[in-house]
């Protein structure tokens, strides 16, 4: 999600891949998961509006993940076999699919209580969006880059004082 929506990352403008198939196609091979179908460069548009139509959730704005789930036809069911529990429906699309279980789980974590660990970096300059999985749920930074150039700031602004 974080490559298809933030306009900036670490610091540095971030540009949307050149070739927005191509990259959740790689994306999809790190994460294990495979398409029921080949994935077309409209799917990777639509993909990239769910993206951002997504990212509200992780600065807690319930009412737009309310909006995904209705959108894209959120709704329980069983199917396979064996069966696997899925929230979208057999018929549905590459990306309505994506999209109905993406904001399910988005909203599963927010209903168990842990809404807190969907966050966004702190430093300045960066859009990326994350889970927390610390023991205390403090992260506050997307990764080393942004906690140590925001520290940087920090440090250089105590010395000027």
């Amino acid at each position: 999600m974080n490559e298809l929506d933030v306009t900036q990352a670490r610091g540095r403008p971030a540009e949307p891949p050149a070739d927005r198939r191509a990259s959740l196609e790689e994306a999809f091979v790190r994460q294990g998961w495979t398409p029921s179908r080949a994935l077309t460069g409209a799917d990777a548009d639509r993909l990239a509006e769910v993206a951002a139509e997504l990212h509200p959730a992780f600065a807690g704005d319930v009412a737009a993940l309310n909006r995904a789930l209705v959108r894209h036809s959120a709704v329980p069911n069983l199917h396979g076999d064996p069966p696997v529990l899925a929230f979208h429906g057999p018929g549905a699309d590459l990306v309505d699919a994506w999209a109905a279980d993406a904001a399910t789980a988005l909203a599963m974590v927010i209903g168990v209580g842990q809404g807190v660990r969907l966050r966004s970096c702190e430093a300045g300059g960066c859009d990326l969006v994350f889970f927390d999985v610390t023991r205390n749920a403090s992260r506050r930074f997307c990764g080393l880059s942004c906690q140590n150039r925001a520290k940087a700031t920090a440090y250089r602004a105590r010395r000027r004082a």
